[in-house]
């Protein structure tokens, strides 16, 4: 059985596709980056760069597939041994996001750049397209409801807002309404303040968990 601990162990993913460039003695190496969430996705993506760069002289791959990072492929396409995608997947793991895609189309400029020259080009290339992507963190979380007085809404929503808990929900009829996510481990330490911040007359009632994704700015509902 897997540690509970380690379930709820938060994961970074690109959620957003890139794409970067870099140029090497006038060989331009452009990479595309994008979120997949199988082997099946990440051929299809790989296909449709290929068909966009069908005049390129290579299109290197890489991708990283699973929450722990279980599924792992990289291809050179042509270019020597180890010159492409195994430093391609190794930026992709340095970044330590999981479920993304990468491929380097190389045009040839016509000078050989050398096995050191070539690393460095399609390790820069993919280094470029992760920073053009978006990049999430995946957090194991619970999504709350909240029932108040509308007395204490204004208290509740301070408390709130001094937590930085964003507020995904809200509901004014009778009664007050609010729902909002929690990483899984501020759960109990919330509704413990949400008691004391009401006089325990809130209503805290736990609706859903799963992983959320949480991009800096703004947080996607549970899965």
């Amino acid at each position: 059985m897997e540690d509970k601990k380690t379930e709820f162990l938060p994961y970074k993913v690109v959620y957003r596709q890139g794409i970067g460039e870099y140029e090497e003695k006038k060989s331009r190496f452009i990479a595309n980056i994008a979120p997949v969430s199988s082997e099946k996705e990440a051929a299809v993506f790989i296909e449709s760069v290929r068909k966009k760069y069908y005049d390129a002289r290579h299109n290197c791959t890489a991708f990283i597939i699973g929450r722990n990072r279980e599924l792992t492929r990289c291809s050179d396409d042509g270019e020597p041994g180890g010159t492409a995608g195994k430093p391609m997947l190794e930026v992709l793991l340095g970044a330590e996001v999981t479920n993304a895609a990468a491929v380097v189309t190389r045009y040839f400029g016509g000078t050989l750049l050398g096995t050191g020259g070539l690393v460095r080009a399609y390790t820069q290339a993919v280094k470029a397209g992760l920073e053009n992507a978006g990049i999430a963190t995946m957090r194991y979380g619970c999504r709350l409801r909240i029932g108040l007085d509308y007395t204490d809404a204004g208290r509740v929503q301070y408390l709130l807002e001094a937590r930085k808990t964003e507020i995904s929900d809200a509901r004014y009829t009778e009664k007050v309404e609010m729902d909002v996510r929690v990483p899984a481990e501020q759960k109990e330490e919330l509704i413990k303040a949400l008691t004391e911040a009401t006089c325990g007359r809130a209503r805290v009632e736990a609706v859903g968990e799963g992983y959320y994704m949480d991009t800096g700015k703004n947080r996607e509902d549970l899965e």
